[in-house]
């Protein structure tokens, strides 16, 4: 027998206090006054244990609200776009004054079976993250491919801003060329330029590996713009152009396939107007691409500008004892620019043997041509 149905039986019986009774066994007298009230009116079913679960709750979110945050999602979802409860509840934010929080959003998702659980994840504390303090600080490029429907790959050029992950051009090409990189980079520049570019090591973004200096490379030196590439093999440096990868993928796989390079073209440009100035980014702080961009001053080109005309370009520093190293047929020379230029960053120009050296601010501080029977090039040879 439970407590409550032993005291009011007593209590109906013997004639105990009810007083006494919720003093003697450590109960409040009105929880026992509700079981005798309930005993008189319903008999023994009035001393069932009963769910203490509210009749109303005046903060729950009407079936209209619950019908139209399933209606977001199936909506967000068919077109390929994100269609998380914060998305969502940006989406509500523009249409109602009020409109329910994301965790009410995300308990109507998961209780309406659309949110799959999953394991947990390594905590984002414990990555060491690459953020651009200004837009146009670096824009990060690379090539993805894509089939059309009829079953041919094409190429998909796309330039990110790495502050603002805002897109800045999202083309589609047949083959990529070193040409048509040139050709994007200048059409994107109505953003402005940007202080540096990072790519990985395609063809047809550096020819460094090949022994030459590549078109994109020569363009960015002549108007001051540092080029950046990732280590062989690591796509991880260029993180945020290969998850924008990803997001725009998923909603291509949701659209009708493209026929041709033009109608995959469209498609970008509708992925593009929604993703830099309708869908919330996460690492943003739920703000837009577009609002994260405009929202600080821009960056822009600060090195010098340099003319290669068929030389090799490639940036160092001199050392404390003023010397810089280059190879040279597979044997290491050193070339002393001077101790009044340690620490400083140079630009070397390289055309076989001939070899000059220019500060950052363009100025030439050496040029010579190299002996191969010197390891060491003095600025006065005997």
């Amino acid at each position: 027998m439970d407590l409550g149905r032993y005291l009011v039986e007593r209590h109906l019986r013997e004639g105990t206090p009810i007083a006494e009774l919720a003093a003697a066994h450590g109960v409040h007298r009105s929880w026992l006054y509700k079981l005798l009230a309930r005993y008189r009116a319903e008999g023994d079913a009035g001393l069932e244990a009963r769910s203490r679960r509210p009749h109303r709750s005046p903060n729950r979110i009407t079936d209209r609200y619950e019908n139209e945050i399933v209606a977001l999602r199936k909506q967000l979802t068919e077109a390929g776009f994100d269609a998380g409860a914060q998305t969502i509840h940006t989406d509500l934010c523009r249409t109602h004054d009020t409109p329910p929080s994301v965790s009410t959003i995300w308990r109507t998702l998961n209780a309406r079976g659309f949110v799959t659980p999953q394991p947990h994840k390594r905590p984002r504390n414990s990555y060491t993250r690459f953020v651009a303090e200004l837009p146009n600080e670096c824009w990060q490029m690379d090539v993805t491919h894509w089939p059309l429907a009829n079953g041919n790959d094409v190429e998909i050029l796309n330039i990110i801003d790495d502050h603002s992950r805002l897109c800045v051009s999202a083309k589609a090409f047949r083959v990529v060329t070193a040409h048509d990189v040139v050709n994007t980079f200048h059409t994107a520049a109505t953003w402005g330029y940007p202080a540096s570019v990072l790519s990985d090591n395609g063809a047809v973004f550096t020819a460094t590996y090949r022994g030459g200096i590549g078109a994109m490379e020569s363009e960015l030196c002549a108007l001051g713009i540092a080029f950046k590439h990732s280590r062989p093999y690591h796509p991880q440096t260029c993180g945020k152009i290969e998850r924008f990868h990803q997001t725009m993928k998923k909603y291509l796989a949701k659209q009708h396939p493209a026929a041709t390079t033009r109608t995959l073209q469209t498609q970008l440009d509708h992925f593009v107007d929604s993703y830099n100035n309708v869908r919330p980014h996460r690492s943003l702080g739920r703000r837009t691409p577009i609002t994260a961009f405009n929202a600080r001053t821009k960056a822009h080109p600060r090195l010098a500008k340099i003319t290669v005309d068929g030389y090799r370009l490639r940036r160092d520093k001199i050392d404390r004892n003023g010397k810089i190293t280059i190879r040279h047929k597979g044997r290491l020379h050193h070339i002393g620019p001077g101790r009044q230029h340690a620490g400083q960053p140079v630009a070397v120009l390289i055309a076989g043997r001939d070899i000059r050296v220019l500060d950052d601010t363009g100025q030439l501080i050496r040029q010579l041509i190299l002996d191969p029977t010197r390891d060491y090039q003095a600025q006065h040879p005997s």
